[in-house]
């Protein structure tokens, strides 16, 4: 076996030093041997949880502190299909993942740079507010296709870029406000202009709350009232009221209080379909979600309210196949695509965390460890499963999945050890 390195430079550049690769090699062991060893979780899953962290510390760029969503564009949902997306940006829907992944697992450093990272990205007039945005912050991230190139397993198109970088989704705000104030609970620092920031959001939420947008799952079809969307409203202007109530912050604390009243009563009444006995994906429709698993992880609802169960059992039997939870039945051509895809893997995940909450434990850490088989041999995880083939499909490795493991991971610790200790559970979710 002969260790060697490889090295990329601009054709203008002199030629770089050869490194000495033994010393490199030993440098790069030492240096994840350090990193990891400060890890604060020591529960029965440390391995994949250590591992999944590792991965979102590669997955991060040092200079500025973005973890990209995957390192991967176009590797396709299913192998032929068209759903083949760039993910080699930085979304604000995976803030507050990453900073709860963080934090729960003393990752101080890491958290500042992300926090930081965000703050310069959303900084700016709030109506200009992005979804995603790339690894420096950059705002501009047209959809290209690459007409020469034959594509995955022939899979095309093969895009660069992402048209969801302009959609309007009203879960950025959501993410943004949880993410922070996690941030503050854990003690950091507190950054000059953060809840100018965050109040400046607030206002226009307000202007904007009551619009359609494109939800979670970035639908290229007509805009909907999703009730994920409305959610994550509700989690936004409830996070400002804690970091009144939390942190002494300034602000018109009654009105946010009023609004996210207002919107909770609005999902309870327009979300929830008496006939399916669930809450469904958008406002007046009859379609399920998997985005619902998160309303007990959240704090929307807890998780033994009697319409969060219901759904909770709709969804495992209009939507799980087995270990694996589809995101929504795509046949139904909500999303504006042809249908056919993977199981999402964080969605598999969500309902590890939503059963541990619901007191499942026995059943959430059967199908844990059942998700965790499906990690390749260095403990990677894709985007999603192709349950006909027994593989998996879609960006590789995808933060997303990675984060959904570590959250359940958490979730199922602290349920069981309230369990053990017969307590009550503390909020779970981002607040």
């Amino acid at each position: 076996q002969q260790d060697f390195s490889l090295v990329w430079f601009s054709s203008h550049a002199d030629l770089p030093d050869v490194p000495d690769v033994e010393r490199a090699l030993q440098q790069t062991e030492q240096f994840w041997s350090d990193w990891l060893s400060t890890c604060r979780y020591t529960g029965v899953y440390a391995e994949p949880v250590r591992r999944s962290l590792l991965i979102l510390k590669a997955m991060t760029y040092e200079p500025t502190g973005g973890i990209v969503a995957a390192p991967t564009t176009s590797l396709p949902e299913q192998i032929g299909g068209g759903r083949n997306w760039d993910y080699r940006f930085c979304w604000l829907r995976d803030a507050s993942l990453v900073l709860g992944a963080l934090i729960d697992s003393g990752y101080t450093e890491e958290v500042r740079a992300w926090r930081d990272w965000l703050l310069r990205a959303v900084a700016g007039a709030p109506d200009e507010l992005q979804i995603m945005y790339g690894l420096g912050g950059e705002r501009t991230l047209p959809e290209l296709e690459l007409t020469h190139l034959v594509g995955y397993e022939a899979s095309l198109p093969v895009r660069i870029g992402n048209a969801a970088s302009t959609q309007f989704q009203l879960d950025a705000f959501g993410n943004v406000m949880a993410a922070l104030l996690m941030a503050r609970d854990a003690g950091l620092p507190a950054d000059a202009f953060s809840w100018s920031v965050q109040r400046a959001g607030l206002a226009q939420l307000v202007k904007v709350m009551h619009l359609p947008d494109s939800g979670i799952w970035e639908i290229r079809g007509p805009a909907q009232h999703f009730t994920h969307s409305k959610m994550m409203v509700w989690v936004a202007f409830d996070r400002a009221v804690k970091n009144v109530e939390r942190h002494g912050l300034s602000g018109p604390v009654e009105h946010w209080r009023a609004l996210r009243d207002q919107v909770h009563a609005e999902i309870c009444e327009q979300a929830w379909d008496p006939v399916l006995g669930a809450f469904t994906q958008f406002y007046g429709s009859s379609v399920l979600d998997a985005a619902q698993l998160l309303m007990p992880i959240v704090g929307f609802l807890p998780a033994d309210d009697p319409r969060v169960r219901a759904t909770l059992t709709a969804i495992e039997k209009g939507l799980r196949h087995g270990a694996f939870v589809e995101r929504y039945d795509s046949a139904e051509g909500i999303d504006g695509l042809p249908p056919g895809e993977g199981a999402f893997l964080a969605c598999s995940f969500w309902l590890v965390s939503a059963l541990a909450l619901d007191n499942r434990l026995d059943e959430a850490t059967a199908l844990f460890e059942q998700l965790l088989e499906l990690r390749n041999d260095v403990g990677l995880l894709a985007e999603e499963y192709d349950l006909e083939r027994g593989r998996m499909v879609g960006n590789f490795p995808q933060a997303f999945s990675h984060l959904a493991l570590v959250e359940a991971a958490h979730i199922l610790e602290r349920v069981s050890g309230s369990a053990r200790q017969d307590s009550p559970v503390r909020q779970t979710g981002p607040g």
